[in-house]
């Protein structure tokens, strides 16, 4: 059985007793059916497991594992619905205690905490070394010069203090330019079929692409600089989970529409494109 949206899930709330407020949860369901999303796709775009996801939407907060996952997922998925996160944690305080938790000794839940480099002080055995092989060169080159009982003794005809030359460094080599979106990938997309290529230009975003079967050719997040070109013989579908940050390039052309920030997308195109679906 699938754990996934079930008909009961999607049913809308006319049938529900009016409230003067919705409850945390209600508001994040009614926000993601506004959106046309599922909760696969709101737990794919979020990361957030499908279990708690329901759980939320049922105002039940204790798989979470406390207050501080809790508000986490709450923020979360809240700007996966394009809700303000706001209301719904101040309403989320008011109805389980009032106050903010306590701060807790737990690592950051949604970003490693990045670790300063050390900083490293002088190099004290080199230069050590170098001022010994001074003073040793130094006085070698005076006991050859002149003896104790101050005569002098003539260096050999014909002979001449060695030279060391320094290493010359070697050059590196320039990196190789990466290719854009518009490079080959796309430059020669068959008549008879409908290419797209998706790039996370601006930053990365979950992506899912089926064929006109709905057969699923991709399913996952593209980091920022990453891509994917998709083809097929009649269509292409798309959801972008963050679409602003998304480039796309169909049939060798580029896509100009201009997608806000965190907007999620739903574009389908055909080999006559491009055309937003």
């Amino acid at each position: 059985m699938s754990i996934g949206n079930s008909p009961e899930d999607e049913r809308p709330f006319e049938d529900d007793p009016q409230e003067a407020r919705l409850s945390v949860g209600r508001a994040l369901k009614q926000a993601r059916i506004a959106a046309g999303l599922t909760v696969d796709d709101v737990s794919s775009a979020t990361r957030v497991r499908i279990a708690i996801v329901h759980a939320i939407e049922a105002d039940d907060f204790a798989p979470c594992g406390g207050d501080v996952y809790a508000r986490g997922h709450i923020r979360t998925l809240a700007k996966a619905v394009h809700l303000d996160p706001a209301p719904l944690l101040e309403q989320y305080a008011a109805d389980h205690g009032g106050g903010r938790p306590a701060p807790t000794p737990a690592a950051p839940l949604f970003e490693a905490e990045r670790i300063r480099p050390e900083r490293r002080g002088p190099n004290w055995t080199a230069a050590m070394v170098a001022a010994i092989v001074a003073v040793v060169g130094f006085v070698g080159f005076t006991a050859f010069k002149g003896g104790d009982d101050g005569g002098t003794t003539q260096v050999a005809d014909g002979t001449t203090p060695a030279t060391t030359k320094a290493p010359t460094p070697k050059s590196e080599k320039p990196a190789k330019p990466k290719p854009t979106p518009s490079d080959s990938a796309i430059a020669a997309a068959p008549q008879d079929k409908v290419t797209v290529q998706v790039s996370a230009a601006d930053g990365k975003s979950w992506i899912l692409a089926k064929d006109h079967n709905g057969r699923k050719l991709f399913d996952g997040l593209l980091q920022q600089g990453d891509s994917k070109t998709f083809q097929d013989s009649e269509k292409i579908n798309l959801v972008l989970g963050d679409a602003g940050a998304i480039q796309l390039y169909v049939n060798g052309k580029k896509i100009d529409d201009d997608w806000q920030p965190g907007a999620v997308e739903r574009l389908t195109y055909t080999k006559g494109d491009p055309q937003v679906g």
